[in-house]
């Protein structure tokens, strides 16, 4: 067995790592918090998680309810096309009647005799909207009254109804429908 003999620099060493830790316990006591906080405010700073987007859902919003204005403007310009540019290229219209329209082309087509009935007018609006936290979507619920001729008397008729509209945003910014839906109160 062999025994460890105290010599002269080991002692030395053992003093010195003494006067080490008691120099660590010094620092230690001897920090203000506020140094200690600025050390722990500059390390979070160094995290790798991006900043949360910010929450545009307010402009949104208002972004849609001017694309609503727009539309129903336009609505008086009594072409199917105006109404279906603002659609997405793959967009749908659901309108009682008729099938699933997909696509611009065939929403154009199905609007096109609705927007040229002599006595077609339209008003509608939103009566509540949401818009996703991620900035993309937006779906919009509201009431109608649209004026047309009655297929049976050829007398001008009030139809009231609500919609519901969803919106996405395109590459460029612009907010077009995805879908579109409509149905009238009457039975």
């Amino acid at each position: 067995m062999r025994t460890t003999q105290n010599t002269p620099a080991l002692s030395c060493l053992a003093q010195g790592l003494g006067l080490v830790n008691r120099a660590a316990e010094k620092m230690r006591q001897n920090t203000s918090p506020i140094a200690w906080l600025a050390v722990a405010a500059l390390t979070a700073g160094c995290s790798n998680a991006p900043a949360p987007p910010a929450d545009t859902r307010a402009a949104d919003l208002q972004a849609v309810k001017e694309v609503e204005t727009a539309w129903l403007k336009d609505a008086s310009s009594r072409s199917g096309e105006k109404w279906a540019s603002y659609f997405t290229e793959d967009g749908s219209g659901r309108y009682p009647g008729s099938a699933i329209l997909n696509g611009k082309a065939a929403i154009s087509a199905a609007m096109e005799p609705v927007l040229t009935d002599p006595n077609f007018s339209m008003d509608f609006h939103s009566t509540r909207a949401m818009a996703s936290k991620g900035g993309d979507m937006v779906y919009s619920q509201g009431v109608y009254t649209m004026i047309l001729t009655d297929p049976k008397t050829k007398k001008p008729m009030t139809d009231k109804g609500k919609f519901l509209t969803v919106f996405v945003k395109q590459a460029d910014g612009d907010w077009k429908a995805a879908a579109d839906t409509y149905n009238s109160d009457s039975p």
